[in-house]
């Protein structure tokens, strides 16, 4: 995976903020001012927006894509889609921007998990890696920064990915399952519209 710089990340988080808050004040724009923020971001990426209730850190949206798209572009509309379009939440509202952080996950392509399920099971890292799972029409992805907030177990991990596409928890041990696993560059806002950091991963 193509490693992103701070100021890359920086870029992307405030551009993420200002797609918000750009569409809060004008439903009807395009997003094209904040695009414009990021058009040098050309190279291509699978790309997720979280937003954040601060302090708390409770969730108020997630939304992205793991198909690689010019990343610029993508963090705008994974934005305005975790803000306004995940069916979970109510639409963020403009008294909420000074109360809220936002934060970019830039993904990795991702690769299929071979083997036994003990295999598989193996080779994941919390705190590395994310996991999409597939099984027919069935999709579900869980971030690699997930795991890690829930104090997860790897097989707790396997479980939610399941239960994200729609499927038993136990679903994961079924040998005609197809597992992914990804990784992250994830960088976030400090404090509503403050410094952007990078966030270490975590190794188990």
């Amino acid at each position: 995976m193509e490693q992103y710089s701070l100021a890359d990340g920086t870029d992307l988080v405030r551009a993420a903020r200002d797609s918000i808050e750009l569409y809060l004040r004008n439903p009807n724009s395009d997003a094209s001012l904040a695009k414009a923020q990021v058009k040098r971001h050309k190279k291509r990426a699978g790309v997720f927006v979280t937003i954040m209730h601060y302090p708390t850190g409770e969730l108020r949206g997630c939304i992205g894509s793991i198909d690689p798209r010019e990343i610029g572009e993508a963090v705008v509309d994974a934005a305005i889609s975790a803000a306004f379009k995940d069916h979970r939440f109510v639409s963020v509202s403009l008294g909420e921007l000074d109360h809220m952080v936002v934060e970019v996950s830039v993904l990795s392509e991702p690769v299929l998990l071979k083997g036994a399920m003990s295999t598989r099971l193996r080779s994941i890292k919390i705190g590395r890696d994310g996991l999409l799972v597939k099984y027919g029409h069935r999709i579900g992805l869980l971030l690699p920064q997930v795991p890690i907030e829930e104090k997860w177990t790897k097989e707790r991990f396997m479980e939610e990915a399941c239960k994200k596409a729609g499927l038993n928890g136990s679903h994961w041990k079924q040998p005609n399952i197809s597992i992914y696993a990804f990784t992250a560059q994830v960088f976030r806002e400090e404090s509503p519209g403050g410094n952007v950091i990078e966030v270490s991963n975590k190794i188990e």
